[in-house]
């Protein structure tokens, strides 16, 4: 479960300074092994989902659209969110409209990392 969750967050780090415009912030880009334990479960458990959902579709993932990928990322870690923030920030759960332009490309990259795994 690990690998996963980390495999999530490199391709979350990957995205955010391929997007993010001028420099993100540190939280952003904190490496695996400095990442708070309940963000690792949220990234392992956001990558379970994805791999699940490209395997019961047989593939045919590959037809969706970056924005249907990124919207199903979006909506997993927000769901992850709830569950390990009782009171979160409107920002933390916006919903995909509300996102920055990169963090929606970043959202659709890593969707597309993983199903490049399977």
């Amino acid at each position: 479960m690990s690998e996963d969750g980390r495999i999530f967050r490199e391709a979350w780090i990957a995205g955010v300074k391929k997007y993010f415009p001028g420099e993100p912030k540190p939280g952003y880009i904190t490496p695996w092994d400095e990442t708070p334990e309940w963000e690792r479960e949220s990234a392992a458990a956001v990558f379970g989902q994805v791999r699940d959902f490209v395997r019961v579709s047989g593939g045919q993932t590959a037809k969706l659209t970056r924005e249907q990928k990124g919207r199903f990322v979006a909506l997993c870690w927000i769901a992850q969110i709830h569950k390990h923030i009782p009171d979160p920030k409107p920002g933390y759960v916006a919903d995909w409209e509300a996102l920055p332009e990169w963090q929606q490309q970043t959202d659709a990259d890593i969707f597309e990392h993983i199903e490049q795994t399977f």
